[in-house]
């Protein structure tokens, strides 16, 4: 009977012991999936905040896109500029094709309305553009995911760029031919003797005949582009031959922007006219001049322009005397009419001053100031046949031409906007001491673009 009740005994606390048991993994089970739950909402909720930056980033790279794109002209007020962005968004986004993206500008910020990027999961962003002070933009933009929200703000400093077809001798668009006894050349090699060529719309980018030579290094945008070198003392940068073009010329070189000229920023300055009454055979001085238009005067006197030339469309104007220029000659063209139409032709002799050399009158005050060019002719084709010792100034125009005795030196560089073949021909060589992009010229324009600043990046979440 002992034995008996011990069993019963030791049986009574088995079982309480696995009651206890089974308590204690019934709570452990119920903590656990209490904790799964919370660490699924955490998850959730982490994968929601996460969202949120993924949008908010996304916004912020596909602004960024398109901002990088963008440019302004140097010469718009600082309290304009948010709006010129605005303008130029607009156009590059509706050039594109984009219809989700519509900047709206309401004189103080640029708002960018919700953008879908994917509508089961209420996925989207929307931004805010505003302009903090005369040099910085903010970008401020929100990420929306569900019911959370997330902003990153950066900003972009506006930055004025450089065109490098300053630091090049000559630069065109067209073909170069040398031919003669051309020599192109200056002390800063580097610089004043290098030659930019695009040469698009014809392989034979640079053609160099007879003695003529390249004392700098040549840049060719195309690049299937080739050079023809004829004669035995043709060459580049000192050598002759293939030894030339194999250690002076590079093809596939990377296109550079060039300066958009503006005539009509000189305008303003004439206050006399010369039109189809006027004798131009005479010797005569002009100040502030501007040649009317149809007028096609040919001036064979002794001549000299002070202050601004002005030459509107169409016009064929033609120096054949001796002609002093102390100042500058603008024409009024179109820089895409590469037709030939417009012309300026200096066939006498030429003597060229800088502004500075001008009298201290009041009508010469504000055009002494405007340094670094000499003719500026978009649309015009320009040719030197006569001789001249100095040109003060950068020489631009869409085709140009030096041929005869034309030859001396060029302060500034030689810009052809046009396609068509530029030519160095005739028996004089060129002396060009080129300003570089530190100086941009009187009248051509500077482009101000939008530099991303990493170091402003900010998050906030909502």
């Amino acid at each position: 009977m002992k034995t008996i009740k011990r069993l019963t005994y030791h049986r009574g606390v088995v079982l309480i012991i696995s009651m206890i048991f089974v308590l204690i993994f019934s709570v452990l089970a119920v903590s656990m999936a209490t904790i799964s739950g919370v660490n699924i909402q955490i998850a959730e909720n982490q994968h929601n905040a996460d969202c949120t930056r993924a949008c908010a980033e996304s916004g912020l790279e596909v602004i960024r896109f398109w901002l990088n794109q963008l440019s302004i002209p140097a010469t718009t007020a600082p309290s304009q500029r948010l709006n010129q962005i605005e303008s130029s968004l607009q156009n590059t986004l509706t050039a594109g094709g984009i219809t989700n993206i519509d900047p709206n500008y309401d004189g103080s910020r640029i708002t960018i309305s919700t953008v879908t990027l994917d509508s089961p999961s209420q996925q989207s962003f929307s931004a805010v553009i505003t302009q903090v002070d005369p040099n910085t933009l903010q970008v401020d933009v929100n990420g929306v995911c569900g019911s959370l929200t997330r902003k990153v703000t950066v900003n972009y400093k506006f930055i004025a760029s450089a065109h490098t077809v300053f630091d090049y001798g000559v630069a065109t668009r067209g073909p170069l031919s040398l031919s003669g006894n051309v020599e192109l050349e200056t002390i800063n090699v580097a610089v004043g003797a290098s030659v930019y060529i695009e040469s698009q719309n014809s392989n034979l980018a640079l053609s160099i005949t007879g003695n003529s030579q390249i004392a700098g290094n040549v840049s060719i945008v195309n690049p299937i582009a080739n050079v023809y070198l004829q004669g035995a003392k043709a060459g580049i940068g000192d050598q002759t031959g293939q030894a030339a073009i194999t250690n002076h010329v590079s093809f596939g070189a990377p296109a550079t922007e060039f300066p958009a000229p503006n005539p009509s920023h000189f305008e303003p300055y004439t206050t006399s006219i010369i039109d189809s009454a006027t004798n131009t055979t005479l010797n005569a001085t002009y100040d502030n001049v501007r040649i009317a238009a149809g007028t096609n005067p040919t001036f064979s006197g002794q001549v000299a322009f002070r202050g601004i030339v002005f030459i509107e469309t169409p016009n064929v104007v033609t120096f054949q005397g001796n002609t002093t220029i102390t100042g500058l000659v603008i024409g009024n063209g179109d820089v895409e009419d590469n037709s030939g139409t417009n012309k300026i032709s200096f066939l006498g002799n030429v003597t060229s001053y800088a502004v500075s050399q001008l009298p201290n009158e009041d009508k010469f005050t504000t055009i002494k100031t405007l340094t670094g060019t000499c003719l500026m002719a978009p649309g015009f084709a320009v040719s030197f046949g006569g001789n001249f010792h100095t040109l003060n100034g950068v020489i631009a125009a869409n085709g140009i031409k030096f041929y005869g005795n034309a030859g001396g030196t060029v302060n500034g560089s030689i810009i052809n906007y046009s396609d068509s073949q530029m030519e160095l021909t005739g028996n004089s060589d060129l002396y060009i001491t080129a300003l570089g992009t530190t100086n941009i010229p009187a009248g051509f324009e500077s482009e101000i673009t939008l530099r991303y600043e990493p170091s402003s990046y900010s998050e906030v979440a909502f």
